[in-house]
């Protein structure tokens, strides 16, 4: 289990990192021509897409940098479940928006990431 877990936490870290910085340093007008799933961004004020980039990134960092440094190591589950939070969001709107795919991939994300929040706070914590 504690694998899988480390699996799925470097993955969610490295989608976030990305994505966080996308949504931080690409302007949104060339993020909506990537394609239909990224035209959310123009809902969003520049402002609101570098605060939700910013989060990802956090969430990312929270993720792993507690548990490699061994620094409260309880920030790993609650990052996850900020993670899961934030794509909750996410998938509600998508849904709102008729975004049936990016929905599903949207929430497989928020799966993961609850995943990891259950097992960190349940089945494999770092402490205890």
């Amino acid at each position: 289990m504690n694998i899988a877990l480390w699996i799925i936490t470097g993955l969610l870290t490295a989608i976030y990192l990305f994505s966080g910085f996308g949504k931080l340093f690409v302007p949104r007008e060339k993020m909506a021509q990537m394609g239909n799933a990224a035209r959310w961004v123009l809902d969003f004020k520049p402002g609101t897409l570098k605060a939700i980039g910013a989060l990802e990134i956090l969430g990312a960092v929270g993720l792993i940098l507690p548990a490699l440094l061994g620094i409260a190591p309880i920030l790993v589950p609650l990052a996850a479940s900020s993670l899961t939070l934030l794509m909750t969001g996410a998938v509600i709107m998508r849904i709102r928006r008729g975004e049936t795919i990016a929905a599903l991939v949207d929430g497989s994300y928020l799966a993961l990431a609850a995943f990891v929040a259950i097992g960190r706070f349940a089945l494999e914590p770092f402490t205890g």
